[in-house]
């Protein structure tokens, strides 16, 4: 048995898994998962080993909020492109590296065993590293689905200058980065309404593409303020059919 399947490969009653969703979510309430954890370290920072291997053994210690994840989390959203194991996963629609999108779950799956942990506040600063590279790397409609309101309290700032910088990056982006951009605005909703509003407005002044425009809906979805109504009045004069049907809930 390799070292990988040793650790990522067997369940916590020592049988073979070719499921390594059922490894890491059983380790979320199984105290032996931190057996496992000086291994994964190892495995993650050696060089030698397969770049899949090392990824993944990130992905279970971020989700299982071990220090050594968040951190290699910060490392790799320093410097995207120069990360071991960038495009060792790569999305399908887009042909771009979909690393990013799987570590974002990771740190949002962590959240119980962050406050065990006592390491919330890396947590909270992996999502910060992640909000501020949203605006070039890919990540398949995970990160801002995956932000609760208190860290989007925290992180307003930092998506706000995201969603910014990115505007000017939307048309030569090799993924539909509106869309991303505006998920991002979307979440502020819980927060900041009127902000919400701004941002996804001018993302859709230079992007307004159908699913743009139907990720927009999200704000209206989730407030009842005037400031949502006169987004969704909007939206329903630029949209279609199924941009109105979204609004309506149909």
């Amino acid at each position: 048995m390799s070292r990988f399947d040793e650790l990522l490969g067997t369940d916590f009653s020592g049988e073979p898994t070719g499921d390594l969703e059922e490894v890491l979510y059983e380790g979320l309430d199984d105290p032996r998962h931190r057996e496992r954890v000086p291994g994964l370290v190892a495995l993650m920072n050696d060089a030698k080993a397969a770049e899949r291997e090392r990824f993944l053994a990130c992905v279970a210690l971020t989700t299982w909020a071990e220090p050594a994840g968040f951190d290699a989390v910060l490392a790799a959203a320093a410097h995207p492109r120069q990360t071991p194991w960038y495009d060792c996963m790569i999305d399908r629609k887009f042909s771009v590296d979909n690393t990013f999108a799987q570590l974002s779950l990771a740190v949002s799956d962590s959240d119980a065993l962050a406050g065990e942990k006592g390491t919330l506040e890396r947590r909270t600063e992996a999502f910060r590293a992640l909000v501020g590279i949203a605006d070039s790397e890919y990540f398949d409609e995970k990160l801002a689905d995956l932000l609760d309101a208190a860290t989007v309290k925290v992180l307003a700032p930092e998506i706000e200058r995201t969603v910014t910088r990115g505007l000017a990056a939307i048309e030569r982006a090799p993924f539909d980065l509106a869309t991303q951009l505006v998920d991002l605005a979307a979440a502020l909703t819980a927060v900041d309404v009127a902000r919400a509003v701004r941002l996804a407005t001018d993302v859709l002044a230079v992007s307004s593409a159908p699913r743009t425009l139907v990720h927009a809906v999200a704000i209206v979805q989730r407030s009842a303020s005037p400031e949502a109504a006169a987004f969704g009045a909007y939206l329903a004069s630029v949209g279609d059919e199924t941009v109105r049907a979204a609004l309506t809930g149909q």
